[in-house]
């Protein structure tokens, strides 16, 4: 048997190989994964049962066909480097609430960006708090080539020993497109284990991800007491603003996220709980003055003080 299996294994890498020169290395990828799925149909069987990740609201999980691939790619990008907090914060909420819904033990591997850690800094003990993580659920790995990073992950997701795998990339490389990641959407359908892909200052293109969201900055909501009052003043739980951008339907869809750290489940935000339509625009959206030419902008109002935790 062992035998058998070194032969077979051996096969594949010369397919492979031989797709490589060709410039298709889909083939023995999807040999692969035919001959896996022979060898243990149990395990074929069990991941059918659970393939979607609902996120635990209507209007959204209806746009998701369920939810958020369980056996897939799913991409967070952001068209600006100065967003990159809100996608980050987006995909540790994710990883949250997946550790909880499949109450999994196994950690989470983030597959860091070196330029991109420089920029946008790197995700810290007391903020894996706020979003509902232990500093233990989260491995980092900070390859300083794309080659070595896609490897990490293609080995990662193929393992099945993580609860999610992270890639982190910044801008639009040229070694990773279309190809690269049908190579890790294999990987992830074959171990039935999600990737997401953080894609920072990115434009969209081409990939085989399920799902594309576009994160933006939102306001955060207001600090709620267990009696259901408002405290004025106070930061209340994170919100994202997310814009569907890949998905089957026939427009993108844009709606206000927001997380809550200590339920760990996801809401519609309180203050924009409608899911809106590009191809519905508003009747009047009105029209923006230009900037006077003669003179300089009027004073931004000022913001209201706000109520900080004590550090210690």
């Amino acid at each position: 048997m062992a035998g058998n299996a070194t032969a077979q294994e051996t096969l594949f890498a010369l397919r492979e190989q031989i797709a490589r020169l060709e410039g298709k290395p889909l083939p023995a990828l999807v040999a692969a994964e035919r001959a896996k799925a022979a060898e243990n149909p149990d395990r074929q069987g069990a991941r059918a049962g659970r393939p979607r990740l609902p996120l635990g609201i209507e209007q959204v999980d209806a746009a998701l066909e369920g939810g958020l691939p369980l056996d897939g790619l799913t991409e967070i990008r952001t068209s600006l480097m100065g967003n990159a907090g809100s996608a980050s914060g987006f995909v540790l909420a994710l990883s949250a609430y997946l550790k909880t819904r499949e109450r999994s033990e196994a950690p989470v591997l983030w597959i860091g960006d070196v330029v991109s850690a420089q920029e946008a800094g790197v995700p810290y003990a007391a903020g894996l708090k706020q979003f509902g993580l232990n500093p233990d659920d989260i491995l980092y790995a900070w390859p300083r080539k794309l080659e070595d990073a896609l490897w990490l992950a293609e080995t990662a997701a193929a393992s099945g020993a993580l609860c999610a795998t992270i890639l982190e990339i910044r801008d639009n490389p040229k070694h990773f497109g279309l190809t690269e990641s049908r190579r890790l959407g294999l990987r992830a359908k074959a171990a039935g284990r999600p990737l997401f892909v953080l894609r920072h200052g990115a434009q969209e293109e081409a990939s085989c991800a399920v799902f594309r969201f576009l994160a933006e900055p939102a306001p955060a909501s207001e600090r709620r007491l267990p009696d259901g009052s408002v405290l004025g003043g106070g930061i209340g739980h994170p919100v994202f603003r997310l814009i569907l951008e890949k998905s089957r339907n026939p427009a993108p869809l844009s709606f206000f996220l927001e997380w809550n750290p200590r339920d760990r489940q996801f809401s519609l935000a309180r203050k924009a709980a409608e899911i809106s339509s590009f191809r519905n625009p508003s009747a009047h959206p009105g029209a923006r003055l230009p900037a006077p030419a003669d003179r300089q902008d009027r004073s931004p109002a000022l913001g209201s003080v706000v109520a900080f935790e004590r550090a210690s």
